[in-house]
């Protein structure tokens, strides 16, 4: 076996260098690519933590419902006869939901209300109830819809 000299050292290091070097940007790529996603996923998160942010004044009425598969959520409301009644609806569904495409929907027929939010998405109605009594409110789209008694519930109007 030759012996090595310093040459061979020296081609040595340059080529481990140049190898470092090439290399080198790997471990910066991974971490711009890793931050690229964080910030995407974190961007496209954040308005769904503050979406309903707090609510502004003469807004004291405004009713969050959430739509998933499983039901509307809360099952029972409760207002005043008189007072404006801004229901807004969210679902929790995505639009890959074989049964209605992740929509919702929150109908009170004696009301004339009929509000359908998208999939993963809100939408919301005001309305003033003038009558006092119980009215059934339900999301016909989908998962059974009005004969599911998971999509159905009670809005109480009271004087």
């Amino acid at each position: 076996m030759p012996k090595k000299t310093n040459k061979d050292r020296k081609v040595k290091q340059q080529r481990l260098l140049r190898q470092g070097a090439a290399g080198g940007w790997r471990p910066w790529a991974f971490g711009a690519v890793t931050l690229g996603v964080l910030t995407a996923a974190f961007g496209l998160l954040l308005p769904k933590f503050f979406a309903d942010g707090p609510a502004a004044d003469g807004e004291a009425n405004v009713i969050l419902v959430e739509a998933d598969m499983a039901g509307l959520y809360p099952k029972e409301i409760r207002v005043k006869a008189g007072e404006p009644v801004t229901i807004r609806l969210r679902s929790l569904d995505n639009r890959f939901h074989l049964d209605g495409g992740g929509k919702h929907q929150f109908a009170i027929d004696e009301l004339g209300v009929n509000i359908i939010a998208p999939p993963l998405g809100t939408a919301e109605a005001t309305f003033i109830p003038t009558e006092p009594g119980e009215y059934e409110f339900y999301c016909d789209i989908c998962c059974g819809g009005r004969a599911n008694p998971t999509m159905v519930g009670r809005l109480i109007v009271e004087l």
